[in-house]
């Protein structure tokens, strides 16, 4: 019994330790080419309302309430979540660049507190096809930090989830 509790005392130590030792701050970027103008993208994706039809963040719990404040497209729009799985917060557009990019910052209050920033950058490639790249970052508390690498893999791979959802959408 006593070794157990030896074994379970180091390993939670290595955690807590690991922790101390790893980073704390994350920025994942994914991107898509769309068949469509840049203007028609952009149009799209700066209306946070239109997330509900390709973010799979968005989308995992149709029953979470939502709450909006602003004009939709413009600076200082609120987009307000509270869900049993999708948790508790809300997302702002706190800059635009016309045509270009829209800045958000996403502050959560539940499964636990934290800011992240999320960018669209639309780009031109030709006159019908355009970049959009996606950009998420945050910095994560210790000792959460120590899940960074597993949190970076899981929202990677949702962000391709949407931006292929998106770019079907944007298509069709």
């Amino acid at each position: 019994m006593y070794t157990i509790f030896i074994i379970l005392a180091v390993l939670v130590a290595l955690v807590f330790i690991g922790a101390v030792l790893s980073r704390k701050q994350y920025h994942i970027s994914r991107n898509v080419s769309i068949n469509a103008s840049r203007q028609k993208v952009f149009d799209y994706v700066k209306l946070l309302k239109n997330q509900d039809n390709f973010n799979k963040w968005v989308m995992a719990d149709p029953m979470t309430k939502k709450e909006f404040s602003g004009t939709d497209g413009t600076v200082g729009f609120i987009y307000a979540w509270n869900g049993k799985k999708s948790g508790e917060g809300e997302q702002e557009i706190i800059n635009i660049l016309e045509g270009k990019k829209i800045e958000t910052e996403i502050r959560f209050v539940r499964p636990f507190p934290s800011i992240a920033y999320a960018d669209m950058v639309i780009e031109s490639e030709s006159d019908t096809q355009t970049k959009l790249t996606w950009s998420n970052a945050s910095t994560m508390k210790y000792p959460i930090n120590i899940m960074l690498p597993m949190i970076e893999k899981m929202l990677a791979k949702d962000m391709d989830t949407s931006l292929a959802t998106l770019k079907n959408i944007l298509e069709n």
